[in-house]
């Protein structure tokens, strides 16, 4: 692995390591509140702070996974080629993406997202 691969990895653990807890948190809080899933999405409508925390989590999410399941691949099957590689691009960047997608679900208004 490069260093810069290294480096990438260990960042985005960090950041990672921040945002499940604070996800987790916020579920636990909701839940125990005796929110429905309509009144979490309530508030979290047109809160640019809860999307700007879940496109920072997608980006993390899209750099770690990538990284990881490479060194596994490499180090646990004989795909070591520059594929691999081009296959993990695609995969992060479908993970970014389908991240993406959600958090703009979950911050826009339905009637925006539908019409």
């Amino acid at each position: 692995m490069t260093a810069v691969l290294f480096v990438a990895q260990r960042v985005s653990a960090a950041v990672l390591a921040f945002a499940v807890t604070v996800h987790l948190i916020t579920i636990l809080y909701a839940v125990r509140g005796g929110l429905t899933a309509g009144e979490v999405l309530e508030r979290t409508r047109d809160n640019h702070w809860f999307f700007a925390f879940y496109v920072v989590f997608v980006l993390a999410v899209a750099v770690h996974a990538p990284i990881g399941l490479r060194n596994v691949l490499r180090e646990w099957t004989p795909w070591h080629r520059r594929s691999l590689d081009v296959a993990l691009v695609v995969f992060a960047l479908l993970l970014l993406i389908m991240g993406f997608r959600a958090a703009v679900a979950v911050y826009l208004p339905p009637e925006v997202l539908v019409g």
